[in-house]
């Protein structure tokens, strides 16, 4: 009997296994690819390019991608921008932060059509314009590379990083005026402070715009580079302050930005204090150790 049993379920084990070689396994899911537009799970961002860039892929770049629109702000291109921001935030390998456009334009402004039919009512309960700061609470140091326009919200973006390099076209403005508003993301305290009461005052009661030969010698810009050569500048400055202490390097911007935002005597006090903190890093006891032993400091933390 038990024979007679084998008999009958050898057809059936035979076609069960001729039945799994024949089933293909699925094929494995692709692999990302190194700086691809997407800097974290979910899918690619639609109106930026997000990459790592640098010898050691420790410089976040991202990359205004509206050409149509001259890469006006949208709001869903600064939920996207808050979102690679805080990818690269919390990436332990990225040491700063590069923010730009194209050739033609960095950010032409706002989104006008976006904004429009928006009543008082909508942008004070929604908190209108509200994320777009997350660009100046960033800990990681931000580099703006701006060629072509950078007017409006703009020129907000840009003024809301920590460094600006321009290119030798480009063009800065607050253009607010000739629609029949003001500033609305710092526009007027950020210029002001970059620049001085006087010419801010210009920009935005004239919407008169002014160049990066212009904006460098107000103090807006740190340098001025060949259109075709800005990027490539931005990121090797990136480079080389990823290339620092990670720690001490956002407790050096906190310090520099504590002075746009309090009096000397409050400024200097808060100085004195991150400067004392710096004495409780391994850095900085490396940093010092190196310079004795007259080597390359070894940085640890980040």
């Amino acid at each position: 009997m038990a024979s007679a049993l084998r008999a009958l379920l050898r057809p059936a084990a035979a076609a069960a296994a001729r039945s799994c070689r024949r089933a293909p396994l699925p094929p494995p899911p692709p692999r990302p690819r190194a700086g691809a537009r997407a800097c974290s799970a979910g899918a690619p961002f639609q109106y930026l390019v997000v990459q790592k860039k640098g010898a050691k892929q420790d410089v976040g770049l991202i990359q205004l991608n509206r050409p149509q629109a001259l890469n006006a702000l949208c709001d869903g291109l600064m939920r996207e921008m808050k979102q690679a921001l805080d990818a690269f935030e919390g990436d332990p390998q990225i040491g700063a932060i590069v923010i730009t456009g194209s050739e033609k334009a960095f950010a032409a402004g706002a989104d006008i059509k976006e904004m429009q039919n928006k009543t008082f009512q909508q942008c004070y309960s929604g908190g209108f314009l509200a994320d777009w700061e997350r660009v100046s609470t960033v800990r990681k140091p931000v580099i703006a590379a701006v060629n072509g326009y950078a007017l409006g919200g703009g020129c907000e973006l840009a003024m809301m990083c920590d460094i600006i390099y321009a290119g030798e076209k480009a063009q800065f403005g607050q253009p607010e005026i000739l629609l029949g508003t003001i500033p609305g993301a710092g526009g007027t305290q950020r210029l002001t402070r970059a620049i001085g009461k006087s010419l801010a005052m210009e920009m935005v009661l004239t919407g008169d715009r002014i160049s990066a030969q212009e904006a460098k010698e107000a103090g807006l810009v740190s340098k001025i580079f060949p259109v075709e050569k800005l990027l490539e500048a931005a990121i090797s400055c990136g480079e080389k302050i990823a290339s620092n202490s990670k720690l001490v390097t956002a407790i050096a911007k906190e310090s520099v930005n504590a002075a746009f935002e309090t009096t000397l005597a409050e400024g200097s006090r808060t100085e004195k204090r991150l400067f004392y903190a710096t004495f409780a890093t391994d850095d900085r006891r490396e940093g010092m150790t190196a310079f004795v032993e007259k080597r390359k400091a070894k940085f640890t933390d980040s």
